[in-house]
């Protein structure tokens, strides 16, 4: 996988209690780093900040249906018991944050390591970060300060930034800081660590980056000692590495015996000196220049002369901030990196709805099936608060765009907003299957039990008006041609064991078209923040039919009957 680390990857925290633990996973969970559990022996069953906690790597990695990387968050005494834990778990990637790790340690880890076919970063590693993605370890301090600093990719298959590697960890920030305001992007940071022995080194990171199509030239920032850099050399001259390589070799005043900095740069006899190093890379085609200061210059160039895509325009670098959505230039409009007059007439309003609401393009079906949401919720007559609103502000004489802004300002928690509650009420269905090791049905029927003993009520379900919501079933419809599944672990197979629940304890309960859309969208991939927004937009055309029939065809200030009115339109 030539992505360490991106937005999909399930990390755990082991250590996660502790004061450190803490710290470093509240910056990446603010990054965005899905973070899904953590590990402290003789804390299973707690949470920290509502992420479970489990007394060992095999119970998380049960409980949570599997874990892509593990964060070490440990002192170095306990790091090599916590590390064959994680591996032994299944766990491909654990990044080894403490320092004075004692050497047999780290080479008893690579040796489990390798026999489970598993990968370490570290010891002594800040981490790595993937800039817009996530971070996993402590590279940036901040979230904010990461946003600032590191600049990623534009979105999309064009996107592409510089991958960077570095044995120093402060000075990964410092390269990728420079590089930013040099106007470079940035696809990843590896920091490998700073011990005499480390799992990843060097010249690994450097083939991921080579398989990696949105790297497209590799940034190193080596030291004295070992032979990273000569390895990386020694990939160029075979042509495993072929992406222009600039590099800054720290370490040129030190003599033999010293040690500069970190545990593995130190120059022993002949081997590993800066004059070494720096030739083998030259030899082999980098760029090697000679002081740090130097180094954002010689990216900056060898994109230029390459026609790298990792260079930011001056508007781009002169920005106070930055906005994914859209992009405006002198006679074109793109959203999502989509020429809007190249949209229009080829693609439905529902799919421009996905496409700005994701930043991906939907196909005809999906696009078929946003449609439908937006359709099955344009309007519900004038009971419902939004309508109300709108009405009664109009009659007042105000201007359209004050009382339609009436009629959205009344959607809400209660109306409007079980479309979000119900769909995160199903994600909590489908994590307690994961953690319980129960079926949907299961966990579906001790929920339903346990709501008829409490009487408490489930958003998405039943109606006041409809016993058997039409909209509903036309979406399940729609949703099942666009490949959304009612089985297996899906919202809207959730949603389906909840009515049988209903059902088998004879108080029918079906699920309404909030429910339904809840479902869809999060089957769909749609951040459920935004699902209050769907609603909204949906909404807003009926809003705007009933404040113009209000102000045409009704008196000022009246009062306005929430039931008893009638439909006098067109006949079906």
């Amino acid at each position: 996988m030539a992505h360490l680390i991106d937005s999909s990857h399930r990390v755990i925290v082991q250590g996660i209690t502790g004061r450190e633990g803490q710290a470093r996973t509240r910056l990446m969970l603010d990054y965005g780093t899905n973070v899904v559990g953590g590990v402290t022996p003789g804390k299973g069953g707690t949470e920290v900040f509502g992420l479970p906690v489990f007394d060992s790597c095999a119970e998380a990695v049960k409980g949570l249906g599997g874990v892509d990387i593990s964060v070490l968050f440990v002192p170095a005494a306990g790091v090599k018991d916590a590390a064959i834990d994680a591996v032994r778990a299944g766990v491909k990637l654990v990044v080894l944050v403490a320092d004075r790790v004692p050497v047999w340690d780290a080479m008893a880890i690579a040796e489990e390591a390798k026999r489970h076919g598993a990968e370490f970063l570290g010891p002594n590693t800040l981490g790595m970060i993937a800039p817009g993605q996530a971070v996993v370890g402590m590279i940036g301090g901040r979230a904010e300060s990461a946003r600032q600093w590191f600049k990623p990719p534009l979105a999309g298959e064009g996107g592409r930034g510089v991958g960077i590697i570095s044995r120093s960890g402060g000075m990964s920030s410092s390269t990728g800081y420079y590089l930013g305001q040099a106007g470079v992007r940035i696809s990843m940071i590896v920091h490998v660590g700073g011990d005499a022995v480390l799992g990843l080194r060097l010249p690994d990171v450097a083939l991921r980056y080579q398989d990696d199509p949105r790297t497209e030239a590799i940034v190193v920032f080596g030291e004295i000692g070992g032979s990273q850099e000569e390895d990386l050399a020694a990939l160029m001259k075979s042509g495993r590495v072929t992406k222009p390589v600039i590099a800054y070799i720290g370490g040129k005043a030190a003599k033999a015996g010293t040690r500069f900095s970190h545990a593995g740069a130190i120059i022993e006899g002949n081997s590993g000196t800066h004059a070494g190093k720096v030739a083998a890379l030259t030899a082999a085609g980098a760029t090697v220049v000679d002081s740090f200061g130097e180094l954002p210059g010689a990216v900056v160039s060898v994109l230029k002369r390459s026609g790298g895509r990792s260079l930011m325009s001056e508007q781009e670098k002169s920005a106070v901030w930055t906005t994914a959505i859209t992009k405006i230039e002198p006679n074109k409009v793109a959203v999502r990196g989509r020429d809007i007059a190249g949209l229009m007439g080829k693609v439905s309003f529902g799919a421009a709805v996905y496409l700005i609401l994701t930043g991906r393009m939907a196909d005809e079906k999906v696009g078929r099936l946003m449609d439908a949401v937006l359709v099955s919720s344009i309007d519900h007559g004038a009971t419902p608060p939004s309508c109300l609103a709108a009405r009664t502000v109009a009659s007042t004489g105000a201007s359209l765009s004050q009382s339609v802004a009436a009629g959205i300002m009344s959607i809400n928690r209660h109306h409007g907003g079980a479309i979000e509650d119900c769909a995160r009420y199903l994600s909590s269905l489908l994590e307690r299957c994961r953690h319980e090791g129960r079926t949907l049905d299961e966990v579906a029927g001790a929920e339903v039990a346990r709501i008829k003993g409490s009487g408490d009520r489930i958003s998405g379900f039943g109606h006041r008006v409809h016993t058997k919501d039409p909209r509903t079933k036309r979406l399940f419809e729609l949703a099942a041609e666009a490949g959304l599944s009612e089985s297996g672990a899906t919202h809207i197979a959730a949603a389906r064991s909840v009515e049988r629940a209903f059902a088998a304890i004879g108080k029918p309960l079906p699920i309404n078209v909030d429910g339904a859309i809840g479902a869809i969208l999060a089957d769909l991939g749609l951040d459920p923040r935004v699902f209050n927004g769907v609603f909204m937009i949906a909404r807003t055309p009926g809003l705007v039919a009933h404040v113009v029939e209000e102000q045409t065809r009704e008196k000022p200030m009246r009062r306005i009957d929430p039931v008893n009115h009638a439909y006098d339109g067109p006949a079906e």
